[in-house]
This record gives structure tokens, sequence and C-alpha cells, in this order.
């Protein structure tokens, strides 16, 4: 039963061939067997699961069974869920329980999903291996004895969803935080379009570029989740009216019976040094995109190599606002100082961690009125560039492809600079900075058994269509992520 995908098991609970709650009880066991080991859950909701799945059985048995009814699924522990603890894997919001239902999240419980718990993840969504957690960083299953990383910041998502303690969940990306730990982990894993996924209610790290979206194994489910997902929000001020969004139940084909398409090379990324085994399974799904009738064309984004300097100044910067609302006075932590101005100093030094801290002095170093036109309206202007650049390059192509990342998964105990975790993020933040939709997709396995990631970028409001040669390119690649073959239990 674990090593159903969501396609599946909508098919069985649909014909009755299994029940919501055999499915949830079956997650909730291998939850209880493996989840310390994992580390990918903060929070379990054992007794919400069984209720949600009873509720979910009786729609079924009803005729009333709604778009993911009895599908239990993990969510990140930075969406607000009313009366269950969010932490955002912070002190600083250590016991905080929400008093409201975040946009997401409700989404999902009117889909009729099953809420297993809330995914592990870096503090307040900064970092790359989900080490940052208060909580300690979640592991990724494949290999389990090496102990390599699940990615950051969804990292907790990924692992649970690899190692079958969840069908499908959530992630957010703000700079590459669902596609680098889903290419890391075998599992698929997509940026939407900013505003097609309302963040109302998501705890905030750099809110013009922080993007909901989903995670599981298959395109498929990945376009099953989306589709819930999506849509206006008035409660969101950055939510997309109108989007055009072409909401599908199936991914179809974009390629093949005399179907063609032209698939963007970026020019500027092919002297980035990356491992020969994703260069390899890189080439070879290009070839496979030829040979049902793709066009290869090369294009530029001249700024993007810049990408990564101006992402650490505007996302520090606003997560230095965006944080400053964690002072002890109203929620979260309160350590008492001898008067207000000191209780506010020891609650954040107490309340972030190291990670955290880094990244707040930087955000209010540049916004600061000696650095403010020097550095964060100089990157404020690569960005617009990188946006202008990714519509010159679409208007040459129709989607883009560029690896998810360097190589494989590293073990957790790497011993690398804050900077060296940081150029990690080389091939997902531009399209942060651009707003446009990307899925990260699996291309095959590298010499040591380990997987990799394609990334699909797309034109903003084209989700779909990169799901669509996405699929062609999961369909290639063939990988085997199926929970027990990942495990090997």
């Amino acid at each position: 039963m674990i090593d159903l995908t969501i396609t599946q098991a909508l098919e069985k609970l649909k014909a009755r061939e299994i029940s919501a709650t055999e499915l949830t009880r079956a997650y909730l066991d291998r939850i209880e067997k493996y989840g310390a080991e994992l580390n990918c859950y903060i929070t379990v909701t054992g007794e919400r699961a069984l209720a949600d799945a009873a509720a979910a059985d009786a729609r079924i048995a009803a005729g009333d069974a709604l778009a993911l009814d009895g599908i239990p699924i993990g969510m990140k522990d930075l969406f607000a869920t009313r009366g269950i603890r969010t932490t955002a894997a912070s002190r600083m919001l250590e016991n905080f329980i929400p008093e409201y239902e975040s946009t997401i999240s409700q989404k999902f419980i009117d889909a009729g999903t099953v809420l297993l718990g809330k995914t592990n993840l870096d503090e307040f969504a900064m970092g790359t291996f989900s080490k940052t957690s208060y909580f300690g960083a979640p592991v990724n299953p494949w290999q389990l004895e090496r102990r390599l990383t699940a990615g950051g910041s969804s990292g907790g998502a990924t692992s649970a969803i690899a190692s079958g303690l969840a069908i499908g969940g959530t992630g957010t990306d703000t700079g590459g935080s669902i596609r680098f730990p889903s290419a890391i982990t075998g599992l698929v894993g997509m940026k939407p379009t900013y505003g097609l996924c309302s963040r109302w209610g998501c705890v905030a790290f750099a809110s013009s570029l922080d993007t909901p979206g989903p995670i599981a194994r298959t395109v498929d489910d990945a376009a099953l989740l989306l589709n819930v997902m999506a849509g206006h929000d008035p409660k969101d001020s950055t939510s997309a009216k109108n989007p055009g969004f072409d909401a599908c139940t199936a991914v179809e084909p974009i390629l093949g019976d005399g179907k063609k398409l032209r698939v963007g090379i970026i020019k500027e990324f092919a002297d980035v040094e990356i491992s020969p085994d994703m260069k390899r399974l890189f080439d070879a799904r290009i070839a496979d995109l030829k040979s049902i009738g793709a066009e290869i064309v090369t294009v530029s984004i001249p700024n993007i190599l810049d990408a990564l300097a101006a992402y650490y100044i505007i996302a520090p910067a606003e997560a230095s606002s965006n944080l400053a609302r964690y002072d002890g006075m109203k929620y979260g932590l309160r350590v008492d100082g001898k008067d207000l101005i000191d209780t506010y100093k020891k609650t954040r030094a107490a309340g972030f961690g190291t990670e955290v801290q880094r990244r707040m002095i930087v955000g209010t170093a540049v916004l600061s009125s000696e650095s403010y036109e020097v550095y964060f309206m100089q990157a404020a202007r690569v960005r617009r560039m990188i946006a202008d650049s990714f519509n010159t390059a679409f208007g040459q192509c129709d989607l883009i492809l560029c690896p998810a990342s360097a190589g494989t998964a590293m073990p957790l105990d790497s011993d690398l600079s804050p900077l060296e975790y940081y150029a990690l993020d080389l091939f997902t933040v531009a399209m942060n900075l651009a707003g446009v939709p990307a899925c990260s997709v699996p291309c095959g396995l590298a010499e040591n058994g380990l997987p990799l990631g394609i990334q699909v970028v797309g034109p903003r409001f084209a989700d779909m269509r990169v799901l669509q040669l996405a699929k062609h390119i999961e369909q290639f690649a063939g990988i085997d992520n199926r929970p027990t073959k990942v495990m090997g239990k």
C-alpha cells in the first residue's frame, strides 16, 4: 500500500479496494517505525489523521467523494494549521498554536486529504540542508546508512515522501527549496508561477519570492496536488487574479505524433561545473527529447550568474523586515529582560538560530541608508533584468531545461562554509527572482545509485506545459522511486 502513487490510491479508494482508514494506518505505522530515524516530522497528528480518514470513507461510501478524498499528506510546518502546533522549525515558535488555517492547508481540507503531520524544514525556511531546524535535520532515505541530506528548506517533506511516510505533500520555494530537495531525493517538486498559490497563513521568509508548491513521486501526482493548491485568494494581495491556469486531471503528452516544441538550453550555464553524472544524464534526456521531435535551441539569460548575489541581498532584506514581528510581545518565545529593549534583545537572541540571525543582520545592513542604493536597489535592477531576459528567451523557445542541482545528495555532516551552502542554489534562484514556474523531475541515477533531477522552466502561468515536458523526462528516466525500493524495506 505504501508504494501506491496518489493517482493509484485514488483509483483503489474509488473502487473500494482499500479504505482511507487502511491507507492512513499503513502510513502511521510506517511513521511510528521510521519517523524517529528519518526525523522528517516535527509534529505527527495521528488522531486527526484517523478522523480525517473516517470522514473520507463516509463520503466515498455515500458517493460524495472529494478531489483528493482519503489521500494522506504531510504539510510543511510553515503553513498555519488551526489547533495544531506550527513552529517554522524555530525555537521562537516552538509552542505556537494558530487559531486560523492557512489558505493552502484549508484547500487540502476542502479536497478531503488526511493530515499525517507537519514536516520538518530549515528554520524559517532559511537553509539548504534543513540543518538549521531547531528540531534537527531530516535524513535522506536513499542509502540511509550514509546519512545524506534530504535538501532544504523542504527537506522534511522530501524525506517523508521518498521514504513512504507520506504519499505527497507541500513545500515552499523561495530560492529552490522545493526543487533542490526533490532533485536529490528522486521526487517531482514544482515551484509554480509566483501568485498562483496563496501565501496567506504561510510563515513569511521573503514575501516577493516565497512560493508554495507540491511535492510528489510522479508528475501526475504533482499536477493533482497543484490543481488543489492553485487559485486566487482575496486574502493575499500578491495572489494572481484570473491567471489563466489550465488545470487538468491528467498530464497529456506535449511531444510526439508530429508535435513540435522548442526547448531552450541556457548558454550561461554551459561553463558552470556540474558532476559527470549530471552532465551524462542531462545530455541523455536532451537526446531523448530530440528523438520525439523537440527542437533544441540555445538561449541567453545574460545576468543569470548574478542571480545568486541578487537573491542573497533581496531575500535577507525581506526576511529582516518580516521577522521583526517576533519580539516576544504578542506570541512565540519571550525572554524577559530588565526593560523593553533588553527583552527584545534576549528574546531574539534565544529564539533565532545562527543562520536566521546571519540573514537578518545582512538584510538589515543592506536596507540601511548607507547601503540601500548601493546594494538593495542594484539587486532589484538585476532582478528586473533577469525577468526581462527570461521573457526574451521565451520568445525564442517554449520551455527551458537546466540542471536542478550540480550533483547528488551530500552527507549531512559536510563541512561547508555559509557561502558554499549558498552556492548550491545557483541553478534555482533565478526562477524565483523572475517569478516563473519551474519543476524538478528525476532524470536518472548517478553511478553511486543516487537520483538526480532536471529542471523544466516555463513562462509565467505555463505551469501545466512545464509539467507536460517534465512527464516526458520522467518517462525516459524511468527511475524506480517506490519507497520500499528506496529504503529496501
